[in-house]
């Protein structure tokens, strides 16, 4: 089974943000960068059915900025081959641009699945394995936390979590794109030897990424979360703590001071 495994570099959200001058972004140059933690889920769930059936995982990523960092980390975990599309067009942080990109590499590929993190915290939109789907014209199953060969080699199993944690089990026929919300099992540690080890073989594979048609979705204004009242803390016996509590609701108009719903 010959799987690709798109990823995606993304701004750690343990730092603290601001926006660009233009407004358009937020400012990148002094942040951190990271694998999206569900393309790193995606990337474990190839590796899982790689090592089942005996096939190759190849990771694909548009060129960004330190991305040949994840591309070598996917490799010393077990990724056979990994590839970085070059010469991209100056806006794509948004899936649609990003599908058509990568839509257009992969048709050529000879992949029987494609797994990609179901969302990013770029977007959280949850749309790029649809887009992908669409564009390839294969079939596509989303919010997938378990992959399963069938011994025929045709199709796979997935587990699809639905709302209210219900689970239930697709048969998808191949070739497919799974959008991945979680692997059955953690992501694989993998230390900064083998890393080290994967940058010194190289093993990067640069490629022109292709021309799409049309333009991609451009971004007019970013606004920063506007800050809201501080909690207020009630304090004394529970009759003050009631009567406030009655006084603040009747303030934001929630209920009346005679006790009925506003």
């Amino acid at each position: 089974m010959k799987i690709a495994v798109v990823l995606r570099q993304t701004v750690d959200l343990v730092e603290e943000l601001e926006l660009s001058e233009d407004g358009t972004d937020i400012e990148r140059e002094y942040v951190t960068l990271k694998l999206s933690e569900w393309d790193e889920q995606a990337l474990e769930e190839a590796l899982l059915l790689a090592e089942e059936t005996g096939g190759e995982v190849g990771v694909i990523a548009l060129d960004e900025p330190d991305v040949e960092q994840i591309l070598y980390t996917a490799l010393a975990k077990g990724a056979a081959h990994a590839t970085k599309l070059m010469g991209l067009p100056d806006d794509l942080r948004w899936s649609g641009p990003r599908a058509a990109i990568l839509a257009e590499w992969l048709g050529g590929g000879g992949f029987d699945l494609v797994l990609t993190g179901v969302q990013t915290t770029e977007d959280l939109d949850g749309q790029i394995s649809g887009l992908l789907a669409g564009r390839l014209g294969l079939p596509h199953a989303a919010a997938i936390i378990g992959v399963h060969a069938d011994d025929g080699g045709h199709t796979v199993t997935v587990e699809q979590e639905l709302a209210g944690g219900v689970v239930h089990e697709l048969a998808v026929e191949l070739p497919a794109v799974i959008g991945v919300q979680s692997s059955r099992r953690p992501p694989r540690y993998v230390p900064i030897s083998r890393i080290r080890a994967a940058i010194s073989a190289g093993g990067i594979e640069e490629v022109a990424a292709p021309a799409i048609p049309g333009e991609a979705i451009g971004v007019r204004r970013l606004f920063a979360p506007r800050s809201s009242s501080q909690a207020e803390m009630l304090v004394g016996d529970a009759d003050a703590v009631a009567e406030r509590l009655a006084a603040i609701l009747a303030e934001r108009g929630i209920v009346s001071r005679l006790g009925g719903v506003a």
